[in-house]
Order: C-alpha cells, then structure tokens, then sequence
C-alpha cells in the first residue's frame, strides 16, 4: 500500500538521519502518527498548513513510502473532511512497528515554500529540497 506524509524541515531531517527508513517518534503532545491515504491530501496539507507553520520552517514536504499490504489491514481509514481527507491513525507507541512494515524507504515527491521559508545550509538537506526550489 502506497501512504503519503507530509513533513517539516525538522521531521525530515530526522528522516534523512534513518536513511530514509523510519519516522521518528512523536513528541510528547503527539498521539498519533497520521499517515494520508493519497498524494493529493498529503500536499494540501503541505502547501496550506506547513508553509504558514513556524514550527515546519514554512516548509511543507511531501513523503511517499510502501508498506505491507497484510500490516495496512490492521488500520481503519478514517474520512476527516471531504472524501479525499483519507488517513491512518496509528498509535505513538506502534510507530516503531509500523516503521519496520516501511517497504522500499521514503521517497521526497513534492516541496511547497512559504513566504518566510530559508533554504537550510545542511547540505543533505539542501540536496533533498533542491530540485524543488
């Protein structure tokens, strides 16, 4: 099963430090590990919440990775707007499992910028965003 995420600049450095094999834990105030059902809904988020968003860098980068089409079956999509707003909820405590069911790595498919948006000075990161600039 083809799942989308979209992430910050933080969220993926983090991923780039795993070489692209695993999301890192959520924060304390993080419940939920969301991954979106379609690429559509993952750069919604991305273009109109992570490029306003402080906390992302004004960066909205979307994700794609596989995984196991047996393991996908233990979550139930959940429909959270329109018909396109499809995701997973997947417990903070399940996210190293869910991790290892990852198939392939994590792919960059898209990068939005917001108006306060500065390129990062790390190269891997400059590197992954820069066919996007």
């Amino acid at each position: 099963m083809k799942l989308f995420r979209p992430v910050g600049i933080k969220e993926l450095q983090l991923i780039l430090d795993s070489n692209c094999t695993r999301f890192p834990p959520r924060l304390s105030w993080q419940p939920i590990f969301y991954p979106v059902l379609n690429q559509a809904y993952a750069e919604q988020i991305a273009r109109e919440w992570n490029t306003q968003d402080e906390n992302s860098d004004y960066c909205g980068i979307v994700t794609s990775f596989n995984i196991d089409d047996a393991y996908y079956q233990q979550y139930a999509p959940q429909t959270v707007g329109d018909d396109i707003h499809q995701e997973l909820w997947v417990p903070a405590e399940e996210l190293a499992n869910f991790n290892d069911h990852i198939l392939n790595g994590i792919h960059i498919v898209n990068a939005f910028f917001g108006e306060n948006f500065i390129r990062p000075t790390t190269p891997i990161l400059h590197h992954s965003l820069s066919k996007f600039y």
